[in-house]
């Protein structure tokens, strides 16, 4: 018997990561809903998964989180089987895709309800509502349609993540043993995966948080998070952890009482912040951090331009001599900083694109020069649909604009437009993303990532042969001779693309 469904659609990128996203929604209804957790992930088939449990004519609720990419084509195509074949049932969806792309996503006649947030209280209060038949735009966190139009509701104050029940693992662990989410990674032989807060309090205007928190972040307690952590590790045997926050190291305070309580446990961990953030930590707090397992921390380093990095609203205060002095400090306490660049802006002419991409390019091996353990990842600027973004604004003149139906995201076209690889930015000329998308198959070839450790010292060793001629002279047109070998020989893997999980 299963009044809810809750759904993890297939991702290759989070294939062992544990769905944090609908174990807080069953988190949330537990002991007032019957509900079961189905993971496209783990399923070979999860469609024929899910229409088991629907045939037992007893779901009224199909809630789906939904990320934009891969993600996308199991949401798109399940629930829009469920609405043609039990059309009684209620779709319902949360994560930044629906939040941001509302208006396709609604218009699509499948999907009744979308999450616009933490669903902490929003989720369990919809279902109360629709089963009492209630209006529910009372209920904070909600957009849906009601007679054609729009609902958006008042955004909700982020709770106290301390007072937040606990997550069920042992119900998730009936329907899927918990240790087959404990993936070997470069971190560890058994990696977690886990958020200890919600939002961020910054607005990045390329990040598509932004819309969703407004700069809001609230964090567990430390305690709470090693408390969290100790259970995966005394329970399921994990001995590494992946912090998908979008910014863990907001609080230097709860980073410090953090490190001091998990130093003892030998679990590696791996979160994601700001250079800007953590440039002023204490020397004393990076040597405790590394001392207490913190090995890489993925940073938005972006851009080599000041203007630029001012123009994506980067807090004002992050700069590129910055970025470079802070690569060398990370060299310094041996924790390796991940730095992410976003090539290809709008600009004024070709001319000053092709300037920019150029000048981001020699920025990035000024970097490696200084710490070459940098692991560098390469985006394609995508828009996200920010209205109050200059940014935004921008390339919405310039022609850019969202597909209006929500299949469309699934189109070839636009299959992989938020792991930016292939923008669909009209201001993009085929050769400047060429010339990115070459330099990076040159850097990936005499820089391979260490995250990936499958790669061998011998294939390494290849690899950076054959390319050292092109990185040393800066050659990168055309290198076949580093793309067939990184596709069919090393398989190179992405970490942007598919994090640090190796098959």
């Amino acid at each position: 018997m299963s009044e809810v469904i809750l759904f993890n659609p297939r991702s290759a990128k989070s294939k062992h990561r544990i769905p944090n996203s609908i174990l807080q929604i069953g988190a949330s209804i537990e002991g007032k809903y019957d509900y079961v957790f189905v993971d496209g992930n783990l399923e070979s088939d999860a469609w024929v998964k899910l229409k088991d449990i629907l045939s037992k004519g007893n779901t009224k609720y199909f809630g789906c989180t939904v990320m934009p990419g891969l993600q996308l084509k199991q949401a798109i195509s399940f629930t829009k089987q469920i609405r043609n074949e039990i059309p009684g049932v209620i779709n319902i969806w949360g994560g930044y895709f629906p939040a941001n792309q509302y208006h396709s996503v609604l218009n699509s006649d499948y999907v009744d309800y979308i999450i616009n947030g933490p669903g902490d209280v929003a989720f369990p209060s919809l279902l109360d509502a629709l089963g009492s038949g209630d209006d529910p735009k009372s209920i904070k966190n909600l957009i849906f349609k009601k007679s054609g139009q729009t609902v958006i509701t008042e955004k909700e104050a982020l709770l106290d993540q301390d007072s937040l029940p606990l997550l069920p693992y042992k119900k998730l662990n009936e329907f899927y043993q918990i240790k087959n989410y404990l993936g070997k990674t470069f971190l560890g032989n058994k990696t977690a995966a886990y958020h200890s807060s919600m939002g961020c309090p910054f607005t990045c205007s390329f990040c598509a948080v932004v819309p969703i928190y407004e700069a809001r972040w609230k964090g567990k307690s430390a305690e709470k998070v090693y408390e969290d952590v100790k259970f995966l590790k005394d329970k399921f045997g994990a001995d590494a952890v992946e912090f998908h926050d979008n910014n863990f190291f907001v609080s230097e305070n709860r980073t410090v009482e953090f490190a001091e309580l998990i130093e003892d446990e030998k679990i590696n961990w791996w979160g994601e912040g700001r250079i800007d953030t953590i440039d002023k930590y204490s020397d004393e707090t990076l040597k405790l951090m590394k001392a207490a397992g913190c090995k890489m921390i993925f940073f938005g380093a972006e851009s080599s331009n000041d203007s630029v990095l001012k123009q994506m609203d980067k807090g004002g205060t992050q700069t590129g001599e910055q970025i470079k002095r802070f690569a060398a400090r990370m060299k310094k306490f041996d924790i390796i900083p991940e730095y992410s660049f976003v090539l290809g802006l709008p600009a004024d002419s070709s001319k000053k694109i092709l300037a920019q991409i150029d000048s981001d390019i020699q920025f990035i091996r000024e970097i490696k020069k200084i710490n070459p353990l940098t692991e560098i990842i390469i985006y394609v600027y995508s828009p996200v649909p920010t209205e109050s973004s200059e940014l935004y604004n921008e390339v919405s003149q310039k022609g850019f604009k969202f597909p209006e139906k929500l299949e469309d995201w699934i189109s070839t076209e636009w299959e992989n437009f938020d792991l930016r690889k292939n923008p669909l930015t009209p201001w993009l000329n085929p050769k400047m993303v060429k010339r990115i998308q070459n330099f990076e198959t040159v850097l990936n070839a005499y820089y391979p990532t260490i995250s990936d450790f499958k790669l061998t010292s011998f294939q390494k060793k290849v690899m950076r042969a054959l390319s050292s001629f092109r990185y040393k002279n800066e050659l990168y047109l055309l290198p076949y001779e580093l793309k067939i070998p990184q596709k069919f020989w090393l398989k190179y893997r992405q970490p942007e693309v598919e994090g640090f999980y190796t098959e």
